[in-house]
């Protein structure tokens, strides 16, 4: 969902004293990290399943206010449009059983807010873009009533000078069409996959994290129709690219894949926030700038697919999360935690076995495999560690499935 505001309307002086904020919380962060300060302890897993509100014909059901109200928990919120959802899970710990309570937990709570969507005459639909979508559905009048999202809305397109938005996706079939809200970003549904990392490990786990999304995403695709037009085997990563361009180069696009690997520190990716990306919501907040709120309110408007996130452990030491955002939405709960499973376990693998990937596989070779396997799943051609090139799905079967499932077993949470 975002973190919301209190106010959208924002003056020249706000955009100058958040600026001021952020940098003091920017240099902060850079000392945590440098002095240790950061918790360490041991690693935790959770997620986010955004959903489809959908009427008894498939097509979206604007009602999520009514629908919240009466699910009324916490662990189910709003998003962009009223024909969407979020439901969240308790962290876990990285240990036997985390599958099973991931799933349990997604599972019980599916049912109850497809028992409330009943109610009201509709169904729950988890997929990373509704096949019935209709551009006329993506308006400013389907839009959530949060403060967070017409203040996002008048700040992209305030940045663009007016211009609409353009989504133009070449595939089997050509789409082109303007915009002129971010509206298009709320038919993008994601499960989002988060890590808890120690410091020390973050700038690993942030780097292969990168080098897993081509596979993660050749697995998980399940989104190629838009409008009626088939287009990537994965539609919903250029589509939320484009949703809210206002970067003028790789180096500003909000939604991003990014520009190089992590080098030295987590931090670097803070830095890049604050030097290259303006502020997009200049909400000023009455907090402790050990609080972090400013730099974490600006994190949350630069969408990386890969997404470092600082937050608090309930002894109040800060923590890195690793968001990893490159999943599409369902088709079911057993297929999500079956990604996050083939994620967690691949990722700690090559964290235990392989040395200095990053040094492996040129980043512009790692970014190209991820557009290639959102544009063709498991049909891509991609280069490996080394240089190994080869099909992805091939990749895939012969040996990043088996080295996941080693992964799972040096964590012990493999089934026999």
């Amino acid at each position: 969902m975002g973190q919301e505001i209190s106010d959208s309307n924002f003056s020249e002086a706000d955009f100058r004293r958040f600026r001021d904020r952020l940098v003091a919380e920017t240099a902060l962060l850079e000392y945590w990290l440098a002095e240790g300060v950061m918790d360490d302890s041991e690693p935790m897993a959770g997620c986010e399943l955004e959903a489809w509100l959908v009427t008894r014909q498939g097509l979206p059901a604007p009602i999520n206010q009514s629908f919240l109200e009466a699910m009324d928990d916490p662990m189910v919120v709003p998003e962009l449009s009223t024909f969407n959802v979020e439901l969240n899970t308790r962290p876990h710990t990285l240990s036997t059983g985390l599958f099973d309570q991931m799933h349990q937990d997604l599972d019980e709570l599916w049912h109850r807010c497809e028992a409330v969507a009943g109610e009201l005459g509709a169904h729950m639909m988890m997929i990373g873009i509704l096949p019935t979508v209709q551009k006329s559905d993506l308006c400013l009048e389907n839009i959530s009533g949060m403060q967070r999202y017409r203040a996002l809305n008048e700040q992209v397109l305030r940045m663009r000078e007016g211009a609409p938005l353009q989504l133009d996706i070449r595939a089997a079939d050509h789409l082109f069409t303007q915009h002129y809200d971010v509206m298009l970003e709320a038919a993008t549904t994601s499960f989002q996959i988060h890590l808890k990392v120690g410091a020390r490990q973050a700038v690993r786990a942030y780097n292969l994290s990168k080098i897993i999304s081509a596979p993660m995403v050749a697995v998980s695709a399940n989104s190629p129709f838009l409008f009626g037009h088939e287009l990537w085997d994965e539609t919903r990563i250029p589509l939320f690219e484009q949703s809210v361009a206002v970067g003028a180069s790789d180096y500003s696009k909000r939604v991003t894949f990014g520009v190089r690997y992590v080098e030295e520190s987590i931090v670097e990716c803070f830095q890049a926030n604050r030097d290259r990306y303006p502020v997009l919501l200049p909400q000023l907040m009455d907090e402790p700038v050990e609080s972090l709120a400013h730099l974490r309110l600006h994190n949350g408007t630069i969408w990386r697919w890969n997404r470092p996130l600082i937050g608090f452990s309930d002894d109040g030491r800060p923590h890195i999360r690793i968001e990893h955002r490159v999943v599409p939405s369902g088709p079911s709960t057993l297929d999500v935690v079956a990604n996050a499973a083939f994620y967690f376990g691949l990722l700690h693998e090559l964290m235990a076995t392989e040395s200095e990937p990053e040094k492996r596989l040129p980043f512009t070779r790692c970014k190209d495999n991820f557009y290639r396997a959102a544009y063709q799943g498991l049909d891509a051609q991609v280069m490996w560690l080394d240089g190994e090139e080869g099909n992805i799905a091939e990749l895939c079967e012969r040996r990043l499935l088996p080295q996941a499932r080693a992964g799972l077993e040096r964590m012990g949470m493999a089934r026999p």
